[in-house]
């Protein structure tokens, strides 16, 4: 193991009471000079319960803005680029032509949620508040830490920024120029608050060694999505019954619910699917890069998936409750960005196998991990050998608006600098007609302990964690029981939020 003074501590962060009265009386005023009012998780689970003048404020408030009302915007039910909530989450259900399948693979996009045009916000909020409210961070004294491989980080800064909190952002150099040209504008000195690790998408230990060196720093928190419980909980109780009304509004009681897929990242967003199995019995996809089969081989590598973190389990991936592992390789999701988002390839699309123009205009929602997602999805459908009654639910993480600088070096070194309708067809037929490419297992109990034990390597000898809090989570109780936490949580937020007189 590490010697204790050099590893960072690992927080869960599962705090239910106030544990510091004065940081939180600090947050209070800071919040009320502000007239900062906290969502609970109750209204972003469900935002028809939001208060109707905070619905009425923010329609003349930009979505995109560094406004507090836009926390109240930090949920699935947004209209795209507009005012207004939608009582179904925006999705849609992709075609036989492009999926070749009869199940229904149904994307709920998350380039609908506030600042960030992607969903990591939410996992970002549902870090900070409860630390707000019970005082473990302080907006006078602290700096919030955000490692991430892009949208967390993102994300962090965003609530950090409304939250009259100071947010640094660590993440890898290789990403996205589109994430740092995003935190250029965000951060309040980007020269000192965005910390570039090395290496691309699967380099987050060196994420972590980042870390390790900041927290010697006692004013800097880090706020780590991979162990963070509050990261699993807020897509539990948020995520989750989100997918559930997309579904049940597909449904019309007739259809089945088999299966919830989700490339696993920080294993945030996948915790959606134990709501899922729980209220529908339906199966949990787990998906990573081919290039780093991390689950599947204990591998290493790397890929251009942006969005996934991988070389290592995150603390809060319920493993024992995944039914099945997927690995899809970046040269999939790579070149089928390139097919759906340049002109040729839409062309092509339209002309030779008659996709609809508004299928394809709506699926310039989708980055590198969702095109992931839809690809395991897929794979799990043909696998399953799913019919037209079954459904299976997966996200678009974020949009093709992330990516665009990426795309023409894809073409340049895949294509010899120009995309062809050849080589649409040729994409097309490899990575959506051919289920050969993909590789897909079903996990069993000793499959599931070789995944979870593999963790041990990062957060009991790494970062010390202790082995009781390791091993605990091998029981799905233990998991169920996070639970009741949120609605604590919200009672704390509600009384936080007398406190400010904006309750």
């Amino acid at each position: 193991m590490n010697d204790t003074n050099s590893a960072p501590p690992i927080s869960v962060a599962l705090e239910t009471e106030v544990v510091n009265e004065a940081a939180r009386d600090n947050s209070v005023a800071r919040f009320k000079e502000a007239g900062i009012r906290l969502p609970t998780f109750a209204e972003l689970r469900d935002p028809e319960t939001i208060d109707p003048s905070i619905v009425t404020a923010l329609e003349g408030v930009d979505w995109g803005v560094a406004d507090a009302h836009n926390l109240f915007r930090v949920h699935w039910h947004n209209k795209f680029d507009e005012n207004g909530f939608t009582d179904v989450p925006d999705h849609l259900v992709i075609p036989k032509e492009i999926s070749g399948v009869d199940a229904k693979i149904v994307m709920v996009f998350g380039d609908r949620f506030p600042m960030i045009t992607a969903h990591k916000v939410l996992a970002a909020y549902a870090c900070l508040a409860p630390r707000i409210v019970t005082g473990t961070f302080d907006p006078t004294v602290h700096k919030a830490i955000w490692p991430s491989t892009g949208n967390y980080a993102r994300g962090g800064v965003a609530i950090s920024r409304i939250m009259q909190s100071h947010g640094l952002a660590v993440l890898p150099a290789g990403m996205s120029q589109e994430r740092f040209d995003w935190l250029n504008e965000w951060t309040l000195d980007p020269s000192t608050d965005i910390i570039r690790t090395p290496g691309t998408e699967s380099n987050v230990k060196e994420i972590y060694d980042a870390c390790t060196e900041m927290s010697k720093d006692p004013t800097n928190i880090i706020i780590n999505q991979f162990c963070e419980f509050a990261n699993y909980l807020g897509h539990r109780e948020i995520t989750g019954p989100a997918m559930a009304k997309v579904f049940e509004h597909l449904s019309g009681g007739s259809a089945k619910l088999k299966g919830f897929v989700s490339a696993t990242g920080s294993a945030g967003t996948i915790a959606a699917g134990d709501h899922l199995k729980e209220v529908y019995g339906s199966e949990i996809v787990a998906g990573e890069a081919l290039e780093c089969p991390t689950m599947l081989e204990n591998g290493f590598g790397e890929h251009n998936i942006q969005g996934i973190g991988d070389k290592h389990i995150p603390l809060i991936h319920n493993v024992h409750n995944t039914d099945l592992i997927t690995s899809i390789s970046d040269r999939v999701t790579n070149q089928l960005d390139v097919l759906f988002q340049t002109e040729v390839g839409r062309s092509y699309l339209v002309d030779e196998q008659g996709i609809d123009p508004e299928t394809l205009d709506a699926l310039q929602h989708m980055g590198y991990s969702s095109w992931c997602n839809m690809v395991s999805a897929i794979a799990y459908a043909k696998l399953r050998n799913l019919g037209s009654n079954d459904v299976v639910m997966t996200i678009a993480t974020d949009g093709s608006a992330m990516y665009h600088s990426g795309r023409q070096p894809i073409i340049d070194s895949d294509f010899g600098g120009e995309f062809t309708t050849a080589d649409a067809a040729a994409v097309f037929e490899a990575h959506l007609s051919d289920p050969s490419v993909h590789t897909i297992v079903d996990l069993d109990d000793r499959a599931r302990r070789r995944i979870f034990n593999l963790g041990y390597f990062t957060w009991v000898e790494q970062l010390d964690l202790d082995i009781e809090t390791f091993e605990v989570r091998k029981d799905q109780q233990w998991w169920d029981d996070l639970v009741p936490k949120v609605a604590l949580w919200d009672d704390l937020i509600m009384d936080f939020n007398q406190r400010t007189g904006l309750g």
